[in-house]
């Protein structure tokens, strides 16, 4: 095949894009990667065919009054402008990020089949579960099931408002108001981080974490054998600010090791007990005892994968519902709100409690039952033509 991925410039969505165009070199297809400008240059030093998108960064939208309406409009002008580009590549099919809604929009207007990719769980909303973000499990019983309701009830509204914005915006451009939606949607997770829904649809598949190492670099930890303590801040505008200096302040006496994970400059003050910098972040996990983060899905999975359980911190957006299903799975804690003394107990109990890294191994092994995301692409192809 060849196969257009699009994707925005945040690294929680380009990172599982950049995975997915490996997966498809490794298959034999050829993949073309459109994203934000940061990421043109280390896609082609992969390898991958690459090229900047505009108007996929999120981050111009912070103050907008209505960010549904804002989006959709953003939406609209992209597909116009991605159109004639997709026509010109000429691809087989068209892998679209869930953030990307222009894109998929672009892929209708050019006449190609497209996939969805989630770089998180399967976020759509279900008639059987409380709303995504508000990181509740699914109720029981029947004040549970009327809760559920009733916060399904409260969010309707919104969603039926997106869905006249969608629709609105789809005739401005030439399509119809629905559109067939995806050929089939690659949910790129660890099974352990889904949430069961007896209407889980037909056309989506848990592909597992969707991984690839943006730092080439080595950060070497502070020398020692005490257990290490990785902190890694968010990189998405709504994570929790400060939370590396907070944390480091909370570790101190606590007889840890720590480093900070970041392309950032190091916090002020670092202890001679810590180290700053970008690095490789697999090799780094395989050292730490323990990971605190913001609670960004691929973080999270990458802490799994290597069997370390985590403390979260989280911001905004998507994290509070993370954090929420890593303590409800039983491999680490929430923190909120954030201060020194509750993230100082909860590294010491996460250190002091194996039960944890237990879970995240647990976890991890949830992997065997994932699909390849290849061959559900291929398959979803074949059944489109």
């Amino acid at each position: 095949m060849r196969v257009v991925v699009v994707s925005g410039g945040d690294p929680g969505h380009v990172v599982p894009a950049i995975a997915l165009c490996l997966r498809f070199t490794e298959a034999g297809d050829t993949p073309v990667l459109l994203t934000g400008e940061r990421w043109v240059e280390p896609a082609i030093a992969e390898g991958i065919a690459a090229s900047r998108v505009p108007g996929l960064s999120l981050d111009d939208l912070k103050d907008v009054p209505d960010l549904g309406r804002a989006l959709h409009d953003q939406a609209a002008t992209l597909a116009l402008a991605l159109a004639p580009q997709l026509a010109a590549l000429e691809p087989d099919l068209v892998v679209c990020d869930v953030l990307a809604l222009g894109a998929s929009m672009a892929a209708e207007l050019a006449g190609v089949p497209w996939v969805q990719l989630s770089p998180h769980p399967l976020y759509e909303p279900s008639k059987w579960l409380p709303p995504m973000g508000s990181g509740l499990a699914a109720g029981t019983g029947v004040r549970g099931k009327l809760r559920d309701s009733v916060l399904r009830a409260l969010t309707a509204r919104s969603l039926r408002q997106g869905e006249r914005q969608r629709a609105v915006v789809r005739q401005r451009i030439g399509l119809d108001a629905q559109g067939t939606g995806p050929a089939a949607r690659l949910i790129a997770t660890l099974p352990a981080l889904e949430v069961p829904r007896p209407d889980w649809p037909r056309d989506a598949h848990v592909v597992g974490p969707l991984l690839w190492e943006a730092s080439k670099e080595t950060l070497t930890p502070p020398p020692g054998d005490a257990p290490l303590v990785m902190i890694a801040p968010s990189t998405a505008w709504t994570g929790t600010r400060g939370m590396a200096e907070m944390t480091l302040e909370a570790l101190r006496d606590k007889g840890v090791r720590a480093v900070v994970s970041t392309f950032a400059p190091a916090p002020a003050d670092l202890p001679s007990w810590a180290r700053s910098g970008p690095g490789d972040q697999d090799a780094l996990l395989r050292q730490a005892a323990v990971l605190v983060c913001g609670g960004g899905h691929g973080m999270l999975v990458k802490a799994l994968r290597a069997a370390v359980p985590v403390v979260v911190v989280p911001g905004g957006g998507d994290q509070w519902e993370m954090a929420c299903r890593i303590a409800r799975q039983g491999s680490g804690l929430v923190v909120r709100p954030s201060t020194v003394e509750g993230l100082g107990d909860a590294v010491t109990r996460v250190l002091g409690d194996p039960g944890f890294a237990a879970a995240a191994a647990r976890a991890a092994a949830t992997i065997d039952d994932v699909r390849d995301p290849v061959e559900v692409c291929r398959t979803a192809l074949s059944l489109a033509r």
